[in-house]
C-alpha cells in the first residue's frame, strides 16, 4: 500500500469525521469549527461551537447534529445555517464526547466520567439515548472511557470504542432505543481505540493515538489490516465516491497541551472494502 495522502495540515486537534454530499466534514476542536472538506482541497468551515470535544453526524433527514458539550446541548443545524437545540443534555453529566444515529432518528451520544487533563478523578462514562422527541435517557454505563460508535447498517447493534478499557464493547439496540446484550466486539490488546467507522464487511476500522495507526478488525478482534502514520490517529471514516477511501484524523500529541497547534492534519488511504453505508 502507498504512503497515506496528505489533504490538509495546519489543524489543531481534528476529530469526528462523517462523509456527506461529496465531502468531508469533521471538527477542529481546537479551532471551535466544523468544516467541510472536498476532494479537491477545498474547504469551508460550515458552523462554529466553542466546545471541546466537538463531535458530529447526520439526523436522520440529513440535517447536521453537533455536540456542544460545553453547554450539555444537541445541537442541529437547519437549512440557513442556523444551530437549534435538538436535546438538552445537562441534567444527564457533563464531558459529552462522541455521537451515533440510528434508523428511526434515534441519536447515541456519550461522555466520559471527568475531565481528562485536569487532576480531575477518574469516574466511567455513560451512553444517553436521545428520540425523536428530544427526550434524553441514560441507556448505559460503566463504559472505562467511551469514545467513537458506530451503528451497524441493519440498526440492530451499537458498538462503542472504550478506550481506557482497550476494547470495542457491542450492544443490541432495541425498538425503543434502549441497549441491551453487552458485549466484548472486539479487545484491542494494548491499542485504546478512539474514532471508528464501519465497512461493507462488517469490519470496524478504529483509530488510535498511542500507536499512530488505524486498525482493521473483525469481531472476535482478529487485526486484518493497519495503516501507519507519523502522529496519533484519532478518528477515521470511509468515503469518497466509491466509499473506499479511509480518512484519518491525526496531530502530535502531547501532553499537558494534548496538541500542539498546528499539527492536526485529514489524511487518505485507498483500502479494499468499501464503507457500510455511502450516503
Amino acid at each position: 500500500m502507498s504512503p497515506p495522502r496528505t489533504r490538509l495540515t495546519g489543524l489543531g486537534l481534528v476529530e469526528s469525521p462523517h462523509w456527506h454530499d461529496g465531502r468531508l466534514y469533521f471538527s477542529d476542536w481546537t479551532a471551535g469549527e466544523v468544516i467541510a472538506l472536498a476532494l479537491d482541497g477545498t474547504h469551508e468551515v460550515v458552523a462554529r461551537v466553542g466546545s471541546l470535544p466537538l463531535c458530529t453526524a447526520r439526523d436522520a433527514d440529513g440535517r447536521l447534529l453537533i455536540v456542544d458539550s460545553a453547554r450539555g446541548l444537541l445541537l442541529r443545524q437547519e437549512p440557513d445555517g442556523s444551530l437549534v437545540t435538538r436535546a438538552d443534555l445537562s441534567g444527564l453529566g457533563r464531558h459529552w464526547n462522541d455521537i451515533a444515529v440510528a434508523p428511526g432518528g434515534h441519536v447515541y451520544v456519550n461522555r466520559i466520567g471527568f475531565a481528562m487533563g485536569t487532576g480531575e478523578a477518574f469516574a466511567p462514562g455513560t451512553v444517553v439515548h436521545v428520540a425523536p422527541d428530544g427526550s434524553a435517557r441514560q441507556v448505559a454505563g460503566d463504559i472505562a472511557f467511551p469514545n467513537g460508535m458506530a451503528v451497524t447498517p441493519d440498526g440492530a447493534t451499537l458498538i462503542v470504542a472504550d478506550s481506557y478499557g482497550n476494547r470495542l464493547t457491542a450492544f443490541a439496540i432495541e425498538p425503543d432505543g434502549s441497549l441491551s446484550g453487552r458485549r466484548v466486539w472486539a479487545d484491542t490488546g494494548d491499542d485504546h481505540p478512539d474514532g471508528v467507522c464501519l465497512d461493507a464487511e462488517g469490519a470496524v476500522w478504529y483509530a488510535d493515538v498511542g500507536t499512530q495507526r488505524c486498525v482493521r478488525v473483525r469481531e472476535g478482534g482478529e487485526v486484518l489490516q493497519t495503516i501507519e502514520v507519523d502522529r496519533g490517529c484519532f478518528a477515521c471514516a470511509l468515503g469518497g465516491p466509491d466509499g473506499r477511501t479511509l480518512f484519518i484524523l491525526a496531530a502530535r500529541w502531547r501532553l499537558p497541551e494534548m496538541v500542539p497547534p498546528g499539527t492536526g492534519q485529514v489524511l487518505s488511504a485507498e483500502v479494499a472494502v468499501p464503507a457500510a453505508v455511502r450516503p
